[in-house]
């Protein structure tokens, strides 16, 4: 299967807007990633945010590459890929290079919690329209043709 480009950028995007809500809506900081990413390369709020947003479209295009690959119901496979995500690049790689511990845990015992809510907030447009088999599918595009592997 091919993908589809225009779904998976927009579900990046609005994904990454669900992760940014979800965050305002737990901690009352709006923006804190980029934030912490423009602060981190010296470039500021306005360096942070790009690289936030690039972020979440390369996770959403690599998720549409592998969904046909990942086993379960459409719904399971999203959540898989974000469970491993979150996990093995954010709590084992990210927070620890930031001095936070492993999942956050040194700087706030309910960070696992956090991000784990953010990033299922963000498979949301995931899991509906990068599915073959949604109406979403098509919504931005015609919906690319299913050529075997």
């Amino acid at each position: 299967m091919k993908i589809n480009w225009i779904n998976s950028i927009i579900a990046g995007i609005l994904g990454t807007i669900l992760f940014d809500l979800s965050g305002f809506f737990m901690t009352g900081t709006w923006w804190d990633i980029p934030g912490l990413i423009g602060q981190k390369l010296g470039f500021g709020l306005l360096g942070g945010l790009p690289v936030h947003y690039g972020n979440g479209i390369a996770l959403a295009v690599i998720y549409a590459a592998l969904r046909p690959s990942l086993f379960g119901p459409e719904w399971f496979r999203a959540f898989a890929y974000t469970t491993a995500q979150t996990v093995l690049i954010v709590w084992f790689f990210m927070l620890p290079l930031l001095g936070a511990g492993i999942a956050g845990w040194d700087l706030n015992k309910a960070l696992p919690i956090i991000t784990l809510v953010r990033h299922y907030a963000y498979m949301v447009p995931l899991a509906f329209m990068l599915n073959p088999e949604s109406r979403f599918t098509s919504l931005f595009g015609k919906a690319p043709e299913s050529q075997p592997c």
